[in-house]
């Protein structure tokens, strides 16, 4: 069996270390991890090549870190602030970024190790950075329960594929007295990619491939706890302040009073969306918003009574929710078209043929 590598452990040794052993770098992290020199000046010449660390001199050479960022911290969730993981941990790696992405790392680090912290039921806590010109990538991950298996229990879903859904409509949270549920929606939504993998379940706001991060992590691995990879284009001009005013009710109303629900996510393996049931499960708690936008993108098609649970019968019973369709096919566009139709002959705005 060959021998797992040891080139990550040996990177982020080189990197903690280089601040306060410049002229000796190579041979305290090799006497520190028990291996020969050659191996982690191989891995030192890897880094000086990517831009985390600068060597100068040949006899005598010293060692500083480069303009690129890479760095794990661990913590014991017991008595952790997040306040304290930003400040003292990852604030000081971003120096020379803009504006704008310092704050919405600032808001995404914080809200995903809060939610650690809060609820995960878990003991440790891992925090990775990788920073180079193009790309900013964060990871937060925990040992605790895992959150689609938390939020299965909580809301008494039938399968755990379903939490999927309830995270992708916001104001969902398992502690309502300290949590207003809008940590993950409105953090997804701000980073260029971001993704939650817990158990065999992966949530993906947009849905990529993620053959481009920095994080060498294949999130459909991550079997225990939470894991939270969020990745940023350095050169992004999205402000924090843009995706909070993109779901609120208006210029002068703060409340989150819209969502974007992926349609798709209602089903279960390969089911077709055709029964009130599956209907009613894609609109649980969707009345708590003014506006509701369904995402049809990837269903062909849909059935009569789902398409009438949904049109008719939800839109009868919440008359102050706006149900707004789009990336509909023809098919699915039909029987949408056939519920509203009925609902507004039931209400006398059409006349019954």
């Amino acid at each position: 069996m060959a021998r797992p590598s040891r080139s990550a452990e040996i990177d982020a040794s080189l990197l903690s270390q280089a601040q306060d052993h410049p002229g000796n770098l190579v041979r305290v992290v090799a006497e520190a991890l028990g291996l020969s020199r050659a191996a982690v000046a191989t891995r030192a010449r890897a880094l000086i090549s990517d831009g985390y660390l600068v060597k100068t001199g040949t006899t005598r050479p010293t060692y500083r870190l480069g303009s690129f960022r890479r760095a794990n911290f661990r913590y014991l969730l017991h008595g952790l602030a997040e306040d304290r993981v930003w400040t003292r941990d990852v604030a000081p790696l971003l120096k020379g970024l803009p504006t704008n992405i310092v704050e919405i790392s600032h808001h995404g680090l914080t809200e995903m190790v809060n939610n650690a912290i809060d609820h995960s039921e878990g003991k440790h806590l891992k925090v990775y950075l990788d920073r180079n010109d193009r790309q900013l990538a964060m990871m937060v991950a925990d040992d605790g329960i895992g959150i689609f298996r938390k939020i299965t229990r909580a809301l008494d879903l039938p399968d755990e594929r379903l939490a999927l859904l309830e995270l992708s409509k916001g104001k969902l949270t398992t502690d309502p007295r300290r949590h207003s549920g809008e940590g993950v929606f409105f953090t997804s939504r701000m980073f260029d990619r971001f993704q939650i993998a817990s158990g065999e379940l992966v949530f993906d706001h947009d849905d990529g491939v993620g053959d481009d991060l920095l994080l060498d992590i294949d999130m459909r691995h991550v079997r225990h706890g939470t894991t939270v990879l969020m990745e940023i284009n350095t050169d992004a001009t999205m402000t924090a302040r843009e995706v909070f005013d993109q779901y609120s009710g208006g210029p002068d109303d703060y409340t989150f009073a819209k969502t974007v629900v992926p349609v798709r996510l209602a089903k279960v393996g390969g089911e077709n969306l055709v029964s009130r049931s599956q209907a009613k499960r894609l609109m649980q708690r969707v009345e708590r918003f003014r506006t509701v936008t369904l995402d049809f993108d990837a269903v062909t098609s849909i059935g009569q009574a789902f398409a009438d649970e949904v049109f008719r019968v939800f839109a009868h019973d919440h008359p102050d929710v706006v149900l707004v369709p789009m990336h509909a096919v023809p098919a699915v566009q039909q029987m949408i078209r056939r519920a509203e139709v009925a609902r507004d002959a039931e209400s006398g705005q059409l006349p019954l043929l």
